[in-house]
């Protein structure tokens, strides 16, 4: 005996239509959405790229801290004091030479 396959109803093969189209729709989010398996190698690029501007900022804080320090008013560094009036305000003496170095 054989049996017959039931004929699918329209409504059924709307659901099943459907549930496929989430389904790829979900696939292709995992492959190219922003978070997807192709965006790892950008965002691993992207935290390495944040991690040494964290340096740098870190680097630039800790030299920046360092100035504040010696510029404090109650024990001021005479020789970065020195450096900065005349950098600064374009003091110096007669009998004073600069030399810039770079």
């Amino acid at each position: 005996m054989k049996h017959r396959a039931e004929p699918k109803l329209p409504r059924q093969n709307l659901t099943e239509g459907m549930a496929l189209v989430c389904l790829l729709v979900l696939a292709a989010m995992a492959l190219f959405g922003p978070s997807g398996l192709l965006a790892w190698s950008e965002n691993l690029r992207l935290r390495d790229q944040r991690v040494q501007e964290v340096k740098a900022l870190t680097a630039q804080r800790d030299e920046l801290r360092n100035r504040v320090a010696l510029l404090d008013p109650r024990n001021t560094d005479t020789d970065l004091a020195g450096e900065l009036l005349r950098k600064d305000l374009n003091v110096i003496h007669p009998d004073e030479m600069v030399m810039l170095l770079d």
